[in-house]
C-alpha cells in the first residue's frame, strides 16, 4: 500500500467530491500513479500487481481512497489488466466518452477525485456483461479480515 501521509485528500470514508488541480496532484502522487490517474496513461498488459490477484477484499482508488470494487466482482480475463463486472456502488465511478488513439471507448474515472482508472467494455461475464478493465497502479487492495 502507498504511504498517504503527504496526501491530505486521501480518505476511505469521506465521500465529498474533490476539486484538486493536476498541479497539486503532481506534488502529492508518485510519478507512475500520476501518469495513469491524471495524464490518462496505462500500464503494460500483464504487468500490474493485481491482474492475477484472487484474494477476497476491497479495491480502493490509490489517489483518494474511494472504495471502487469488491473482489467478488473480479474475474479472470485474458486482457492482462484487473477486470471487474461491476463497481462497488453506482457513484463510486463515473464515465466519459474517450475518442483518443482513434478508438471509441468509455473511460472509467473515480467518482470522488476524477482520476483515470481504465475503460469499460461490453464483453464481460454475467450478470452485467461488462468488463471494467482497470490499471493496477491506481488501485489499492485491502484483503478481508480472516
Amino acid at each position: 500500500m502507498t504511504d498517504h501521509k503527504n496526501n491530505p485528500y486521501y480518505s476511505r470514508t469521506d465521500t465529498t467530491h474533490l476539486h484538486v488541480s493536476d498541479k497539486e496532484w503532481e506534488k502529492i502522487l508518485p510519478p507512475g500513479v500520476y501518469n495513469i490517474a491524471r495524464d490518462k496513461g496505462t500500464e503494460y498488459a500483464f504487468s500490474g500487481k493485481y491482474w492475477k490477484t484472487d484474494t477476497k477484499g476491497t479495491y480502493y482508488c490509490a489517489v483518494c481512497g474511494n472504495p471502487l470494487f469488491k473482489s467478488d466482482a473480479k474475474f479472470a480475463s485474458t486482457c492482462g489488466w484487473p477486470s471487474f463486472y461491476e463497481a462497488i456502488h453506482p457513484g463510486s465511478v463515473r464515465y466519459e466518452n474517450d475518442t483518443s488513439h482513434g478508438m471509441r471507448r468509455t473511460e472509467v474515472l473515480c467518482g470522488r477525485c476524477d482520476s483515470h482508472l481504465g475503460h469499460i467494455f461490453d464483453d464481460g461475464p454475467p450478470p452485467t456483461h461488462q468488463r471494467f478493465c482497470m490499471n493496477s497502479a491506481v488501485l489499492e487492495f485491502e484483503p478481508d479480515e480472516k
